[in-house]
């Protein structure tokens, strides 16, 4: 236990989280990898667990516990060996339900984030669009306000419960004309007409129902614009860092869980009279990998620590995601060689893994986009502020 950051009740949750997962989750995983479809009696389960609701406000049904809570249930969701169902419960839980506690009214939140916290309501983020990629404030979505009513057109892509989510937490211009200051967020139900889904066929994250959907005429009523007109984008930037975070987080705990599997494999397989694990070259090979996760993990509990005090981790939190992120593709590229032909074979976690860690230095903001971002920062001395 590492008792900088972590107490005993936190140590307590995360054996009762992994129990979870070994009796509810991991009998059921090969068959959502299978059929790309999550079933929905796990997210009630989730919900009636306390798990959607643990950094959430008391007052809407959530726990309102510390980040390193946030930090475990992460960190157990990627030993499960599937990325793609981690993200459906994560990006609910910490893409969506951010949003909605932090910019929604009371109305919104009583309407969708309790429900989201009890597993009754699933959501989805959409901003990431087939033209723009990484690149926000290019959007070309658009919600212009008729009346008592925004009407929404244009299209998103790359959306982790983009298929199956009841309500659409949607980022679009209400000022085509102005970049970064003409962006606004809505809450939208996915029953409301003109909105349709698309699956895509993915390398990984098979279990996860990523879609693009598009927006022909959807008509909402003023009172889901959520926040002030016009603050979008400073509030999706403001969100970025958590997001960045968790995807570091991710990124060292599924490298983690190579390493283990890997040394557990060497443990037990034989070469020439002793096991893998007395050769030098091999153990080498783990210490190196070995030393990369923690290095990644330490800093990743030290952002977390900081976020957890109020502390903008902006910076920081770009660096995780983009180091972590390169870190795992290559000790899971490692970890596979050093089970050799077995790696390679689908009864085996190596391949999965190695597939759903891939989209770790493309989703949530490339690893080119925030090496320019840090670049940013470093040299030009660049200060992203809170919004305010």
């Amino acid at each position: 236990m590492n008792s900088m950051y972590f107490t005993e009740e936190h140590e307590s949750f995360r054996q009762s989280f992994k129990d979870f997962l070994q009796k509810e989750v991991v009998p059921h995983i090969d068959k959502w990898e299978k059929e790309g479809t999550v079933e929905r009696f796990i997210w009630k389960k989730f919900g009636e667990m306390g798990y959607f609701g643990l950094n959430q406000p008391e007052e809407y049904g959530g726990l309102g516990l510390d980040l390193f809570y946030t930090v475990i249930f992460l960190e157990e969701l990627q030993k499960v060996n599937s990325g793609g169902f981690a993200a459906n419960m994560w990006a609910h839980a910490y893409l969506a339900m951010t949003h909605l506690n932090k910019e929604g009214d009371d109305r919104i939140k009583r309407e969708y984030l309790t429900p989201s916290i009890e597993g009754d309501k699933i959501g989805c983020l959409c901003i990431t669009e087939p033209f723009g990629g990484s690149d926000v404030a290019g959007m070309r979505t658009t919600a212009i306000k008729k009346g008592d009513t925004y009407v929404i057109n244009g299209s998103k892509t790359f959306i982790t419960n983009g298929v199956y989510s009841d309500y659409l937490v949607v980022a679009a211009k209400t000022n085509p004309e102005d970049k970064h200051k003409g962006m606004s967020i809505f809450i939208v139900d996915r029953d409301t007409p003109g909105i349709s889904s698309t699956k895509l066929d993915k390398l990984g994250w098979r279990a996860s129902d990523t879609a693009e959907i598009a927006f022909d005429n959807v008509v909402i009523p003023v009172e889901n614009l959520m926040g002030e007109e016009g603050k979008g984008f400073p509030y999706i930037m403001q969100h970025f860092a958590l997001e960045r975070l968790v995807m570091g987080i991710n990124a060292h705990a599924r490298a983690e869980y190579a390493v283990e599997y890997a040394i557990q494999y060497m443990s037990e397989r034989q070469a020439f009279g002793k096991t893998l694990d007395k050769f030098q070259a091999l153990r080498h090979k783990i210490a190196e990998m070995a030393s990369r996760v923690d290095m990644c993990k330490e800093y990743n509990y030290s952002i977390a620590k900081r976020l957890n005090d109020g502390v903008y981790v902006v910076k920081e939190a770009s660096m995780s995601k983009l180091l972590s992120t390169k870190m795992a593709d290559e000790v899971i590229y490692d970890a596979l060689q050093l089970l050799g032909g077995y790696g390679y074979m689908e009864e085996y976690p190596m391949a999965r893994l190695l597939r759903d860690s891939r989209l770790g230095p493309i989703g949530g903001g490339t690893s080119e986009i925030l090496k320019e971002i840090i670049a940013k920062m470093v040299i030009d001395k660049k200060e992203y502020k809170p919004a305010t």
